[in-house]
């Protein structure tokens, strides 16, 4: 028998502007674990991804990232507060029912990266 037991999967993110999309995601919460050579591992709970100083547009700009929460209303009041628009140029959408049962909003990084943030209903 084969062991195909998996421990965990990571997205490689592009970053336009490397130091600025560190500061964003650290603003936001997540925790810069270590940065070698061009990538951040960046972490929250038990999620994870890599920062990469990379950037290609077509890439960024259909970059998206899923982040499932437990509490979605307390995550859009978190980023609201954090006047992300006006320090980075993010992007926010408004929080939304959506009809396949998830309550979500978006946020758009410093690289056009999306993230839909959301919880199960």
């Amino acid at each position: 028998m084969y062991n195909l037991n998996t421990v965990e999967i990571k997205s490689f993110v592009p970053a336009k502007k490397f130091a600025l999309s560190k500061r964003f995601y650290q603003s936001i919460g997540f925790e810069m674990a270590s940065e070698f050579e061009g990538v951040a591992y960046f972490k929250l709970g038990m999620c994870s991804f890599l920062l990469q100083d990379f950037y290609e547009p077509t890439h960024s700009q259909n970059f998206m990232m899923h982040l499932l929460v437990e509490d979605a209303q307390s995550w859009y009041k978190h980023i609201l507060q954090l006047d992300l628009e006006e320090k980075f140029s993010a992007q926010i959408s408004e929080l939304v029912e959506q009809p396949w049962g998830m309550l979500e909003f978006c946020v758009t990084d410093p690289s056009g990266v999306l993230w839909r943030i959301a919880e199960n209903k």
